[in-house]
């Protein structure tokens, strides 16, 4: 079994465990692999500003129809699995588990935002804007304006495979100020990618290049969030972060890793007080 069909059937597992019919991606067609309501792809009823920001963002998770369910409602979605790991925190003004269940900060209070769909625009002549998963807000850092994050689920072992980066970006040499390593890294994979298998190196340097506009060198982190799995694929997919990780912290870029799993691990130290949000993540993810 590959490492995307043991992620899929380990899901549809939970779901039949949850006593959910699954439908097709075209309801009565299609692998059965949706929920037919979002509500049971979900931890908790989507929050407003959550359900505005996915409207708002370019991915259309939210687009679906009476025979057809929105994208959201795959239970492989990585936004449905962001948005069951953080769109908790909203209902918290001190964010600081979240952040350091991250490994983006040491534990201490950390009051701020999150949102989801961010865009953060490299160009004005650029039509679109890449769009981050979540963004965490600090209101009290001296330094870091934002955690922005990344969110991998089964898309790095699907069969669609990735593109690499389009050589408009590096006719534009103003955007890479202080990223010479980086720039050298997408050279080489303009305009296809030969050098990752499962990381989307493209994606994560078009979020570098947004970020250092909006919140300058520096002045940001970024986390790569993914779901590993057994067998090669996971440690290939590893070994490739870490090649990006360290062509990224040369050029000054403060990127970071983690895998859901060990997020997840972090979080449940607090199922004291979050106990059935703790006990939904485990069940469903580890």
């Amino acid at each position: 079994m590959n490492a995307f069909e043991y992620i899929l059937a380990k899901q549809i597992e939970w779901a039949k465990n949850q006593d959910i019919d699954l439908i097709g991606s075209k309801g009565g067609r299609g692998r059965k692999v949706y929920t037919s309501a979002l509500e049971e792809n979900l931890f908790q009823p989507l929050n407003p500003f959550t359900r505005e920001e996915l409207v708002a963002g370019d991915g259309s998770e939210l687009n679906g129809g009476d025979k057809r369910p929105a994208k959201i409602q795959a239970l492989h979605s990585s936004s449905a699995l962001a948005i069951n790991l953080f769109d908790y925190w909203r209902n918290f003004p001190d964010i600081s588990i979240i952040v350091s269940a991250c490994k983006l900060a040491r534990p201490s209070s950390i009051f701020g935002t999150i949102q989801f769909e961010q865009k953060f625009p490299i160009d004005k002549r650029f039509k679109f804007a890449p769009n981050l998963d979540v963004v965490l807000s600090p209101e009290n850092h001296k330094s870091i304006k934002a955690y922005a994050i990344e969110s991998k689920f089964t898309e790095p072992y699907s069969s669609r495979g990735h593109g690499g980066i389009d050589k408009k970006y590096l006719d534009n040499s103003a955007i890479w100020d202080n990223l010479s390593a980086i720039k050298l890294l997408a050279q080489k994979i303009c305009p296809d990618d030969m050098e990752f298998t499962y990381l989307h190196a493209g994606q994560l340097i078009k979020h570098i290049l947004g970020l250092s506009r909006k919140f300058g060198h520096g002045n940001y982190r970024l986390l790569y969030l993914w779901y590993d799995t057994v067998g090669a694929a996971g440690g290939k997919h590893q070994r490739e972060i870490e090649q990006f990780s360290k062509i990224a912290l040369s050029d000054g870029v403060k990127f970071h890793s983690i895998t859901y799993q060990q997020l997840i691990i972090n979080i449940a130290k607090y199922r004291e007080q979050h106990g059935k949000y703790v006990k939904y993540l485990t069940q469903r993810y580890l």
